[in-house]
């Protein structure tokens, strides 16, 4: 199972996530949930780097991936991380939560 916490505000505006673990939906290089989940976290994190000034640090590594917004956080990254909630939420709703578990935390 993938499990992507969600680091929040106390007022709900999003500052980072973590995502780890793996779906087994499918073998490896057919799993469409892996791959969804990856294609939005990284697209996030690669869109906040180009189309926003937003400090952030983070960690990749096989399974694992990590963003944590350091400084303040700009409506175009509020926006982009809104986005990426969206999808994991929906693959959750379409696929359930043996798959994929979303954890919202606030730090």
């Amino acid at each position: 199972m993938i499990t992507v916490i969600v680091y929040q505000r106390s007022d709900g505006e999003y500052i980072g996530f973590e995502t780890s673990g793996h779906a087994d939906y499918a073998d490896e290089g057919y799993d469409i949930i892996c791959a969804a989940v990856s294609a939005l976290t990284v697209n996030a994190v690669n869109s906040v780097e180009t189309f926003t000034e937003d400090e952030f640090g983070g960690e990749q590594r096989d399974g694992y991936l990590k963003c944590m917004i350091t400084g303040p956080v700009s409506t175009t990254t509020a926006l982009l991380l809104k986005s990426m909630v969206l999808g994991l939420e929906m693959i959750q709703e379409n696929y359930g939560k043996e798959y994929i578990h979303l954890i919202f935390k606030e730090v």
